[in-house]
Parts: structure tokens; sequence; C-alpha cells
């Protein structure tokens, strides 16, 4: 009797037999329209996708255009400012000695002056008169290694530039406008006139009305 009541009834088996294909027949169908659903809706959302790229490429573009333009500008401001302030740095270094030049230009007159009127006949100046000399030489000599460069046109043409005419006369066999006295001597720093030179020029000569 245990073995009879252990045996599968018939009528079982040949329903699990085709119950099972038909349950795994609906979840295929189930799986099938799922990918289908899910494959319509990718397709959709590739189209949406594209489109909004579209557009914010072409906003990222004109984005790009309008900060490029304003790069450029910003460099081109960025270089004229570093210019301007490497001018201003030099100009600064060039002519800082200006004022301090045109307090030592006195100086440097007297001891010209004193040199011109001195009695180099006088045995007992000779002495005075060398370390005068030697001082003004070498404080010229200091002032040039600072830019600092005289303006003596003895013989040169006038220039209005650099010379202060202070008078005219005739001087024969001088062309005019000649520089035929230098009154006081001129100065330039770094090629900017600190003082003209005070000057005499020659005029030309008078013509002889009874000739």
């Amino acid at each position: 009797m245990s073995s009879e009541q252990n045996k599968p009834q018939p009528e079982e088996v040949v329903e699990t037999e085709v119950e099972q294909p038909v349950e795994e027949h609906a979840e295929e169908l189930q799986s099938e329209q799922s990918s289908e659903q899910a494959q319509a809706n990718d397709e959709g959302g590739e189209e949406i996708s594209v489109a909004e790229l579209l557009e914010r490429l072409a906003k990222a573009e004109q984005t790009v255009e309008e900060q490029k333009d304003s790069v450029i500008r910003a460099k081109a401001e960025v270089e004229n400012i570093r210019r301007r302030s490497a001018q201003e740095v030099e100009k600064a270094r060039k002519f800082a000695l200006e004022k301090f030049a045109n307090e030592l230009l006195p100086v440097i007159d007297n001891m010209e002056m004193a040199l011109q009127h001195a009695n180099r006949e006088d045995d007992a100046l000779a002495s005075m008169i060398e370390g005068v000399e030697l001082t003004l030489k070498t404080l010229i000599d200091a002032v040039k290694k600072f830019g600092i460069e005289v303006v003596d046109p003895q013989d040169h043409a006038f220039d209005p530039e650099k010379h202060q005419a202070m008078g005219m006369q005739e001087v024969e066999g001088v062309a005019a406008n000649t520089v035929v006295a230098v009154l006081q001597k001129g100065y330039e720093l770094n090629g900017r006139l600190l003082r003209p030179a005070m000057v005499m020029i020659s005029k030309p000569a008078s013509v002889d009305t009874n000739a």
C-alpha cells in the first residue's frame, strides 16, 4: 500500500505538464512587451536628447564667441596697462634726478666762472686753480654717469630747441645763425633739456649801400 500511495497520480502529472508551458509562455510575452516598451521609450528619449543637445550647443557657441571677445579686449587692456606702467617706471627712473640736477647746475656754473676769472699768471694761485679744475672735472664726470650731458654749442649752428639767443652780432667770415659765444652752458638729462644754453649768434653781414 505504501508504494502505491507514493506513485504520482496520472491526472496530476498531466496537469503539471500542461500548466508549466502556459506560464512560461505568458512570462515570455510579458518580457517581450516590456522590452518593446523600453525600446520605444529609449528611442523617444534619444530624439529629445539630440534636440536639447543641439540647442545647448548653439547657446554654448554663442557664449564662447561673446567670452572670446571679452577675453581679447581684457588681454589688450592688460597689455596697455603693462606698457604704460613700464613707461612710467622708465620715465621715473630716468628723470628722478631732475630736481637734484637742477640744484647742481649753479655749483658747476660758479666753479667754471671762478676758473674763467682766475689769475693764472699768479703762481700762488696755481695749486688752487688746479684743485678747482680737478673738482669740476670730477663733478662733471659724476653727473654724466646719471645721464646729465653738457650742451656747449660753440661754433655750431643755432638750435632754438636747445639754445637761447641772448643777442646777435656780426662776425666777419662766420655764417649767419652760428653760435659765436656761449654765455652759459646748457644741460640735458637723458635727452630731456634741463636748461638751454645761453648764446650769442652771428647775424648776416650788413650790405654797404654806398658801394
